[in-house]
Parts: C-alpha cells; sequence; structure tokens
C-alpha cells in the first residue's frame, strides 16, 4: 500500500511538473537590440517583449525571458534551454531546415548604413565592393551579403558589439542591419550615420521552435495566438507604438 502511495505521489508530481512545463514559454533574446529587445533602468523592453507578453496573454501562457549574447541563443534553442527565439529572427531555407517556425510577424529589409556623409559613396549594396561591411555575429545579413552576386569583393566582419561606433568611427565602411532597427538607431544615436540607399533584400522574421512533437505543438499554441492578435490590431499597435507604422503586415 505505502508503495503504491509513493509510485501515485511521483505520478503526480511528474504531472504537476509536466502541467507548468506546458504552461510556460521561455523566451530567449539578447536584450541588446534596440527597440526590439532591450535593457533601461534594469528592465528588459522592446517591441518584442510587448509582442510575447501579448502571445502569452492570448495562449494562456506564462512568458520567462532569457537573456544572452545573440550568437548563443540559436544553440539554447537546439539544446532546449529555451523554447523558442524572439530577436528578429529571418526565416532562411537553413533554418526551416532545422526549425518548425510560426508565421511571420514582422516584414523588413536588409540596409546599409554608412558614415553621416558618406552617402554620395555608398548608395546601396553594389557600392559595398572592395569595402568592409560589419554585421551582428549570428544574424542573418552575413548570408544575405555573401549572396550577392560581387560578394567574392567585399570583406565582411562580425561584431558582437559596438557595429555603429566603429563605422561612425571609420573602421569599417558600413554596416548592415534590418531596416527599421538602423532608422531608429539613426534617430536615437548622436553618433554621426545615415542609411545609405534603399534596402536590397526582403526579410520575414518569425519565432523558431525546435522540429520535434513538443516543439511542434507550442509552435502552433503560439502560431494560433500571433493570428487571433493580428487580427484584432493588437501587433499592428505595438508596431505603431515603437516604430510609427504597421511592420507586422505587408498591407
Amino acid at each position: 500500500m505505502l508503495k503504491a502511495l509513493v509510485i501515485a505521489a511521483v505520478t503526480t508530481a511528474s504531472f504537476v511538473t509536466m502541467a507548468q512545463a506546458q504552461d510556460t514559454l521561455r523566451v530567449g533574446m539578447s536584450g541588446g537590440y534596440f527597440p526590439f529587445t532591450f535593457v533601461k533602468q534594469d528592465k528588459l523592453q522592446g517591441f518584442e517583449v510587448d509582442v510575447m507578453d501579448a502571445v502569452g496573454r492570448q495562449a494562456g501562457l506564462e512568458v520567462e525571458y532569457v537573456t544572452m549574447s545573440f550568437s548563443g541563443l540559436i544553440g539554447a534553442l537546439s539544446s532546449g534551454r529555451i523554447d523558442t527565439v524572439a530577436n528578429q529572427i529571418t526565416i532562411t531555407p537553413e533554418r526551416e531546415e532545422a526549425f518548425a517556425f510560426t508565421q511571420p510577424y514582422v516584414y523588413d529589409g536588409a540596409q546599409v548604413v554608412v558614415k553621416k556623409g558618406n552617402e554620395g559613396d555608398i548608395n546601396g549594396p553594389e557600392d559595398l565592393k572592395g569595402r568592409t561591411v560589419a554585421v551582428n555575429l549570428g544574424s542573418n545579413f552575413e548570408q544575405l551579403l555573401r549572396e550577392l552576386p560581387y560578394a567574392g569583393e567585399i570583406t565582411i566582419k562580425t561584431y558582437e558589439s559596438n557595429i555603429e561606433q566603429d563605422t561612425a568611427l571609420g573602421r569599417v565602411d558600413a554596416f548592415v542591419m534590418d531596416r527599421v532597427s538602423s532608422a531608429e538607431v539613426i534617430d536615437k544615436s548622436p553618433l554621426p550615420l545615415a542609411l545609405a540607399g534603399k534596402p536590397f533584400a526582403e526579410i520575414h522574421n518569425a519565432l523558431p521552435f525546435r522540429d520535434d512533437e513538443e516543439g511542434r505543438a507550442l509552435r502552433d499554441k503560439v502560431d494560433a495566438a500571433l493570428t487571433a492578435l493580428k487580427e484584432d490590431g493588437t501587433l499592428a499597435e505595438i508596431s505603431q507604438t515603437w516604430f510609427g507604422s504597421d511592420i507586422t503586415s505587408t498591407e
């Protein structure tokens, strides 16, 4: 009888643990990609935080944020330390082979940024030939540059931080970032930076999950929440708050 009670207690505890795990969404982000995810006065905030908070409320999930360097986020997802990454993760064929993605919730483009005054020399990606160009380590922008027909003529330098500062100081000729973040960096930063030409690639950003039964089930739950938040205007409202425009739709 005692043995049966112990087994029952262990089984009950296991179900409670599983239920708690299913009710919690562990979201990884860098906390260093303004205005999407950043820390101000010791508080994690940004567009991504507001979106994931809304997803949690809609899906009935408790959102737990885990911050780390951007370059470590995909590894943390693969190893199971987090359930998804909310840090402007672009859908690529390589990533689709490894992960189960939600629908896109941000539509953007790759943007060249230069030191202010150099816009006449670098008007877009075609003028990056023979120059040193910075990208954030682990981002998709390195791959986008390598896919250009003249990629062999571009020196690509990866950065964990100070990408804007080194561009303004002339240590690199330009950096490539998403259009939305680039515009915000230029608007908020005291550094002399400027957009160079128009975005040269369309990118769709979504939430990746592990491509297994549990990961796909959680993906489906979050995807349904994103659909509801798009339909009731919540995502557009969050976007307007941070950017003054709706980056969550192609319309």
